[in-house]
């Protein structure tokens, strides 16, 4: 069985379930084989919205431990340190393909989302959560830094510079209802309404166009990195611009004044 499976939720909409639930979902070379396979699939246009979980009671713990999974890398005759940094490479680099993906990525968070686990769910563009989800920054509690898988940079734009450093520094592991209070997550529901609470969420958004909604999430990441509001606003105004030449608008009011769901143009 693959370590990652993708199904079809409805048109355009995937679930992408993280597969080891006997290791709530850890980290080894399997699930980032199988991570590849459906981040390319998630690519190729095939679909509109995407919605990530953790098969059984976890959506990831982490990286495995247990000595028990698949090595991240082939084996090799490097030296040990670059054999390291090579497996370091390759899922950070995944998870930058998982936040550059040109459809939004919804992460229903159904249990523990810990080290490489709360990563996953940091490089969604949306998180909900279970009243079973947990989250922390534990790479410092294994031995580590907490500086790891992009935490350090999503993380204090998504709670702040404060919470984040306290969370990194201590590898606290929070509940839901903290989790949701520090708006590390959108919304919590309980366990039995998450997958069904995050398709009507990736409904909302499939229903809008699909050039503004591409346009709209890599415009946001450029915007979040840009240096100034003038640079943010020059990115905007292209954007705008172009959305202009598409027949969306035209569409959108020729649909409102007939009282009827717009008709979009397809990418």
């Amino acid at each position: 069985m693959s370590a990652v499976t993708l199904t079809v939720l409805e048109d355009q909409i995937a679930c992408v379930s993280l597969n080891r639930p006997e290791r709530l979902n850890a980290i080894d070379g399997a699930l980032l084989d199988g991570m590849d396979a459906v981040l390319d699939e998630l690519s190729s246009g095939r679909f509109r919205v995407a919605i990530l979980t953790g098969a059984g009671r976890g959506f990831c713990a982490g990286a495995d431990l247990s000595g028990t999974g698949e090595p991240w890398t082939p084996p090799s005759n490097s030296p040990a340190f670059k054999v390291t940094y090579d497996a370091q490479v390759r899922l950070a680099d995944q998870l930058t393909r998982l936040y550059e993906l040109p459809i939004p990525v919804i992460a229903a968070v159904n249990g523990v989302a810990v080290g490489g686990g709360l990563a996953f769910a940091l490089h969604c563009d949306i998180r909900i959560g279970s009243g079973d989800s947990r989250f922390g920054s534990v790479f410092i509690t294994a031995g580590f830094s907490s500086m790891d898988m992009g935490t350090s940079y999503l993380l204090p734009k998504i709670v702040g510079a404060g919470v984040a450093r306290e969370l990194m520094l201590t590898g606290r592991i929070v509940d839901a209802d903290e989790a949701y209070r520090i708006k590390l997550v959108h919304q919590v529901v309980a366990p039995e309404e998450l997958m069904a609470t995050a398709t009507a969420m990736a409904r909302s958004i499939a229903q809008n166009n699909a050039y503004g909604v591409w346009q709209t999430k890599i415009g946001l990441n450029a915007a979040l990195d840009a240096p100034s509001l003038r640079h943010a606003k020059e990115i905007e105004n292209r954007t705008q611009v172009l959305s202009g030449f598409t027949n969306n608008p035209a569409e959108a009011a020729l649909a409102h004044r007939e009282k009827r769901p717009p008709i979009w143009d397809p990418l």
